[in-house]
C-alpha cells in the first residue's frame, strides 16, 4: 500500500530505506567513468588490424566511416540488447541526471518506475541517477513501499528545481534517452542496403501489380544489390516515379526489419532522429507489453517487472526499411541538421531519416535548389558513404550514408549533371516510350481498374490518330484518357463505354495542342 506524502512518518522510514537498501552494489563507482571524447569515435569503432592506433595527430572525427567484417555478426533485424551499466548506456551520469531531473520537473513528482519508463533505460540504471541526485540534496522521497526502490515517489526539492531549470536552458529535449553515436554508427553498418537479398523472383513480387517492359528487372536488381545510386531518366508519363517506388516497396517489404534510435546524442547535443510520418514500426505489440504500467491506487502498485530487468534496449525503434520521397520542395536546409533555438537541440534530415532505406528525388531538376548544388553537395557522400553534418557550435562531425539514393528525371541528364557527378552514379536506368504490345497492356489493366470493358477500338483509334503522325505515346496516356473519358460520360448521364464518338471527345481535350 502506497503512504500518502503527508505522512511524515513514512517519509522518513522510506528515505531510510532508500540509503540503505542495497538495490546496486556498493562497490560500483558512483559517478561514471570520463566518457571518451567523440572525436575519437570512428577509428575506435573501424580499427585497422596489424596497426596501432593514431597518436591524435589527424582528428579522427575527419576520418571516413568505413565497416568491417566483425560487425555482421547480428543481422539488422536481431534484437539490440539492453545495457545493463551506465557506461553501456554511452551517457555520462550528468547526462543521465539532467534527463531525470526534467522529467520530475515536468510531472512534479513519479514513481522510480514512471521514470525508468519515460527513459526507456532499465531502472537499475536510473536508480544510479537517483541515488546521486538524492545525495546532492535534489530530489527526495516522498512516498514508498517495501518491495524496493522503484517503488519509491521521488520530487524535486527547491535545489532540485533550480538544476532542473538550468538543465532545460541547456536543452529543453525530454523523453526516451538519447543513443551515442557509435552505438548508432555500429547499427548502420550492419543494416546497410548493401547486404539486401535481391533476387529476380524476390525483386517481380514487388512490381508483379506494374507492367514493365521486358528486362527493366534485370537492369534494377544489380542496382540493388549494389546498394548504390541510380539515376531514372526518360521522358515524362512513362512509369519513372512509379518504378523507384516499387524499388522502395520492395526494399520496405522484402529488405528485412532494421532499427532506428529515438534519438542521438553528440558531446552534449542531441538529435532526434526517429519520425513516425516516416518509419513504419513493428515493434508495437512488444513494445506495449514492455512498457505497460497499470496505474497504481491505494492497494496495488505498477507491475514493473519486465521494465528493470529488459532484454532489449528499448532506447532503439524497430521498423521496416524507410522509404522518403521529396519533390520540388527539396533545398540544402532540408539536408542539414534542423536546430530550435528555443528547444536547443536538433532534427536530423531526411536523408539521416532514410538511412538503411530508400531516398527518391522525385522531378529532379525542378527543386528550389539548382541541380549543380544540391550535387555538389551530395558527391562526396555518394562516394564515401559518409556525410558530414554540422552543430551550431560549427563542430562538424561524420555520419552513415546508407541508403538507396534514386533520382528520377524527365530531363536530359546532360543538361543537369555534369561528367563527375555521372561517374559517382553506379547504374543510369532509361525509361523511354512503351511499345504497342505494353501499351495495350496497360490499357486493359486501366480498363480493368475502372469496371470498364476493354476494346481494341480504343488503342486503335490512339495510334491511328495519334501516335502513327508523331505523337510519342506515354505509358501515363490510358489513364488520363479514362479519366477524361468517365468524366464525359458522368456529365451525360450515360454509361461510361469505350465507343469511338466517347474516345475520339476525350482525346481531343487531351492532345489538345497549346
Amino acid at each position: 500500500m502506497i503512504d500518502r506524502p503527508g505522512d511524515d512518518e513514512t517519509r522518513d522510514a522510506a528515505e531510510a530505506a532508500f540509503r540503505a537498501q542495497p538495490d546496486t552494489p556498493s562497490d560500483e563507482p558512483r559517478i561514471a567513468a570520463p566518457k571518451q571524447d567523440v572525436a575519437d569515435l570512428y577509428s575506435d569503432l573501424f580499427p585497422q588490424h596489424d596497426q596501432p592506433k593514431p597518436t591524435g595527430a589527424t582528428p579522427r572525427s575527419a576520418q571516413r566511416i568505413t565497416g568491417t567484417a566483425g560487425m555482421r555478426k547480428r543481422s539488422p533485424g536481431a534484437a539490440i540488447p539492453a545495457p545493463k551499466t551506465l557506461e553501456e548506456t554511452g551517457l555520462s551520469l550528468v547526462q543521465l541526471s539532467g534527463l531525470v531531473l526534467k522529467q520530475l520537473y515536468l510531472q512534479g513528482s513519479a514513481l522510480g518506475l514512471e521514470i525508468s519508463r519515460s527513459a526507456h533505460l532499465p531502472f537499475s540504471i536510473i536508480d544510479t541517477a537517483l541515488i546521486f541526485l538524492k545525495e546532492e540534496k535534489c530530489i527526495e522521497v516522498t512516498s514508498g513501499n517495501v518491495i524496493g526502490r522503484s517503488s519509491y515517489r521521488f520530487h524535486l526539492t527547491e535545489l532540485g528545481r533550480v538544476r532542473a531549470r538550468e538543465a532545460f536552458e541547456q536543452c529543453r529535449y525530454v523523453g526516451p534517452a538519447p543513443v551515442p553515436l557509435d552505438a548508432y554508427v555500429r547499427q548502420c553498418q550492419l543494416q546497410t542496403v548493401v547486404g539486401i537479398e535481391c533476387t529476380p523472383e524476390r525483386l517481380e513480387d514487388s512490381f508483379s501489380d506494374f507492367i514493365i517492359r521486358e528486362g527493366l528487372l534485370e537492369e534494377l536488381g544489380p542496382a540493388v544489390c549494389s546498394g548504390r545510386s541510380i539515376f531514372i531518366y526518360g521522358p515524362p508519363g512513362n512509369g519513372k516515379t512509379l518504378i523507384a517506388k516499387g524499388l522502395g516497396r520492395f526494399l520496405n517489404r522484402q529488405g528485412g526489419e532494421i532499427h532506428v534510435p529515438y534519438a542521438l546524442q553528440m558531446e552534449n547535443s542531441i538529435i532526434t532522429l526517429f519520425d513516425p510520418t516516416i518509419h513504419e514500426t513493428t515493434d508495437d505489440h512488444e513494445f506495449l507489453d514492455a512498457s505497460s504500467v497499470q496505474r497504481h491506487t491505494a492497494t496495488s502498485l505498477p507491475d514493473m517487472e519486465d521494465w528493470s530487468k529488459p532484454e532489449t534496449d528499448l532506447r532503439w525503434r524497430r521498423i521496416r526499411r524507410p522509404v522518403v520521397i521529396t519533390g520540388g520542395e527539396l533545398n540544402l536546409e532540408m539536408l542539414d541538421l534542423r536546430y530550435n533555438k528555443t528547444s536547443n537541440f536538433y532534427t536530423a534530415p531526411l536523408h539521416i531519416k532514410a538511412n538503411g532505406g530508400v531516398f527518391l528525388i522525385d522531378d529532379f531538376g525542378r527543386q528550389l535548389v539548382s541541380p549543380k548544388d544540391l550535387l555538389n553537395r551530395w558527391i562526396m557522400p555518394l562516394e564515401d558513404r559518409t556525410d558530414y553534418l554540422t552543430l551550431a557550435t560549427g563542430k562538424k562531425f561524420a555520419v552513415p550514408f546508407e541508403q538507396l539514393i534514386v533520382f528520377s528525371t524527365n530531363l536530359d541528364p546532360k543538361d543537369l549533371v555534369d561528367e563527375a557527378f555521372l561517374r559517382r552514379i553506379r547504374h543510369k536506368i532509361h525509361i523511354g516510350p512503351p511499345t504497342r504490345e505494353l501499351f495495350t497492356e496497360i490499357a486493359q489493366l486501366c480498363c480493368h481498374q475502372r469496371n470498364l470493358q476493354y476494346d481494341p477500338v480504343f488503342v486503335d483509334y490512339l495510334y491511328d490518330t495519334y501516335y502513327n503522325q508523331g505523337q510519342s505515346p506515354r505509358s501515363s496516356d490510358p489513364r488520363d484518357l479514362l479519366e477524361i473519358l468517365q468524366s464525359i460520360c458522368r456529365f451525360k448521364g450515360q454509361e461510361p463505354i469505350l465507343s469511338t464518338q466517347v474516345i475520339a471527345e476525350a482525346a481531343q481535350r487531351f492532345f489538345c495542342q497549346l
